[in-house]
């Protein structure tokens, strides 16, 4: 199963897209996670990337395509299939994204656009900023990912929309309730021949 994870900051990706690769048995390719290791290594991208990261801007394109192209080619894992958590995060990138699959493993399977109220999620930013040393996580900057969610990430809903691919799920309330929402909504893209796992 190939998917995405789409959502603002905050909504709840890392949580889900976790239970969703365990219960599918498939690799979570977190392009945060790809990013924090990058710039903890020093790498040329990494350096490239950590001023964006710093001031909660997106990071450019082009450093972020490098990363993914990279994670999926040789890797053995992304056969069975992934979920992409915070990326495509731009038209071009989703574009790029599709393209890529085109000629490696097929389209996406589904987009899952987990919606949660502006409030609640700049209030789940706040606890975890006092649970997790992120850069990212201070109010004025999670105010500014936000804003740069609604401009430039939220359109996507439209193109996986038009894709026929888009399943919006209500991301309020607990992770078990949401967790079970995503299942609902997955039930009818799940390919025959492949059980649940767990």
């Amino acid at each position: 199963m190939r998917l995405v994870l789409l959502g603002p900051p905050g909504s709840g990706k890392g949580t889900q897209g976790v239970r969703i690769g365990a219960r599918h048995g498939i690799p979570v390719i977190s392009t945060g996670q790809l990013l924090h290791q990058q710039i903890t290594h020093g790498t040329p991208l990494g350096r490239r990337a950590e001023r964006y990261v710093r001031s909660g801007e997106l990071v450019p394109d082009e450093i972020v395509l490098d990363m993914v192209g990279e994670r999926l080619e040789g890797s053995v894992d992304c056969a069975v299939g992934f979920l992409f958590d915070g990326f495509p995060r731009t038209y071009p990138q989703a574009e790029a994204l599709d393209r890529m699959l085109a000629v490696t493993c097929g389209p996406l399977d589904a987009v899952i656009d987990l919606d949660v109220d502006v409030d609640e999620v700049l209030d789940r930013i706040r606890r975890r900023a006092h649970l997790e040393d992120r850069l990212d996580d201070t109010e004025q900057t999670a105010r500014r990912r936000m804003k740069v969610f609604a401009e430039e990430t939220a359109p996507l809903r439209r193109y996986y929309e038009q894709a026929g691919v888009l399943r919006t799920v209500d991301g309020a309330g607990s992770p078990d309730e949401v967790a079970e929402r995503i299942e609902a909504t997955l039930a009818d893209v799940t390919h025959p021949g492949l059980p649940l796992l767990g």
